[in-house]
């Protein structure tokens, strides 16, 4: 009786999943590229604020690179350690704002897409093309490109993410300190049961949103 010699299998290698620069070449040889998100649409308070970031052709060292995804999933203390290294090797990187009053005047989908232009207009480079996270286009002075869940898929969009995430959160600890009662620095402002419980009780602050429904109603059954 004879048997077969083992065969021997090679693992296979492990292929990163996380976004990666392959939009950015796309542009081609000479191209500029930022990367932009928003972060703040859902909230009752604060403003809504965005980010644009401008990498290097090669892209961030790897050790950095590896640890990039969707602002969403990763911890607090991920993004704030990651902020600074990103701006560290960036060529260019802003952080910009629609105001409370503005959402209210223009509505929130505007203010976004004021918000993301005040950051491309901001950055210290010129970009040729902007990749923004969605499926609308601001009006910015460059060419747009939307990629839906772009977070996941651009390194430079996963970057701006990060960066106007830990922004918008640091406004809100902010004033979570003017106003304690509402859960600020825990919930960023979104209408969490803490959040809606203290609006009912307290009303709404000067940093509420009042064209969002809840704050418009509790206003409503005030007057």
């Amino acid at each position: 009786m004879t048997t077969e010699p083992a065969i021997k299998t090679r693992r296979p290698r492990a292929v990163r999943t996380g976004p990666d620069l392959s939009l950015e070449r796309e542009a081609g040889p000479g191209a500029v590229v930022c990367g932009v998100d928003e972060v703040g649409r859902g909230p009752l308070a604060g403003p809504v604020m965005a980010a644009a970031v401008v990498l290097p052709p090669d892209g961030l060292p790897p050790a950095i690179a590896a640890r990039i995804h969707d602002s969403k999933a990763l911890t607090a203390r991920a993004r704030e350690e990651l902020v600074p290294e990103i701006e560290a090797h960036a060529l260019a990187f802003c952080v910009a704002e629609a105001s409370v009053q503005e959402i209210d005047a223009i509505n929130i989908l505007k203010a976004t897409m004021l918000a993301m232009r005040r950051a491309v207009d901001g950055l210290a480079v010129a970009p040729t093309l902007a990749l923004v996270d969605g499926n609308r286009a601001p009006d910015l002075p460059c060419a747009v490109r939307t990629v839906v869940k772009g977070d996941a898929k651009s390194l430079s969009i996963a970057a701006a993410s990060i960066i106007a995430k830990v922004a918008r959160d640091r406004v809100m600890v902010d004033l979570h300190a003017l106003h304690p009662d509402f859960g600020w620095d825990r919930n960023a402002g979104y209408p969490t049961a803490e959040h809606l419980a203290a609006l009912k009780r307290l009303g709404p602050t000067a940093h509420h949103r009042t064209s969002f429904g809840p704050v418009r109603e509790e206003l409503r059954l005030r007057r």
